[in-house]
């Protein structure tokens, strides 16, 4: 039995840095993405029903099919029909559509858990409908939704290992490009797996220092 190999680390080093940036940048963006469309999903699903019938669709089928699917959709099916993406565009629309499904729910979720009275009073102050979402409503939903939006990006972290199907060599796609270089699958997918630990480490801890603010905060 061959002993830990710290030099197959060593020269595969600058291209797992390399894959830690990419997954952070493609990560980003797709959360940001997912946020804009969680966000406006999520106000028109809980202020109109005719939006919630209209929108429901969407968030079933990207919280009801795999991820993989999807992005192999966007990636090799859009084609198809004139639309071409990079795999760098389709991994960053597959997650943030697929992300933005999820976000609508807790944006949703956040703003029925304000009180009706808020937006009665809002109203009765002489607030249009759409002011008293924007200055009284909302602001509480999103102190509320904060902590699982945390989580939410922390998903996006772990599921953007799956753009490596689409050639984008992020972090899990260049531990694969080592592992067919030196065939040392132990030394190269343990660090990869402590670098997404450390990553989603650091997210969790973020999560929960939030939730222990909101709840030891005087207006929660």
């Amino acid at each position: 039995m061959e002993g830990f190999q710290f030099d197959v680390l060593q020269r595969g080093w600058p291209l797992l840095m390399d894959g830690l940036k990419v997954t952070l940048g493609l990560s980003a963006a797709a959360f940001a993405l997912a946020l804009v469309l969680g966000i406006g999903v999520g106000v028109l699903r809980s202020e109109s029903s005719w939006f919630r019938r209209l929108l429901s669709p969407y968030v079933e089928v990207f919280r009801g099919t795999p991820l993989l699917i999807q992005l192999f959709f966007i990636y090799y099916g859009l084609p198809s029909v004139g639309i071409t993406l990079s795999s760098t565009a389709a991994g960053v629309l597959g997650l943030g559509l697929n992300g933005g499904a999820y976000i609508s729910e807790i944006i949703r979720g956040a703003l029925f858990s304000v009180p009706c009275g808020q937006k009665e009073a809002a109203t009765a102050l002489g607030l249009s409908r759409l002011q008293a979402l924007g200055y009284v409503v909302m602001p509480q939903a999103l102190r509320t939704a904060t902590p699982p939006l945390v989580n939410a990006f922390s998903a996006t972290l772990k599921e953007s290992s799956l753009v490596s199907v689409l050639a984008i060599t992020e972090l899990t796609r260049a531990s694969q490009l080592i592992y067919t270089r030196t065939f040392r699958a132990f030394e190269v997918y343990l660090a990869v797996g402590l670098l997404y630990f450390a990553l989603i480490y650091a997210v969790s801890r973020l999560s929960r220092r939030l939730e222990q603010q909101k709840a030891f905060s005087p207006a929660a």
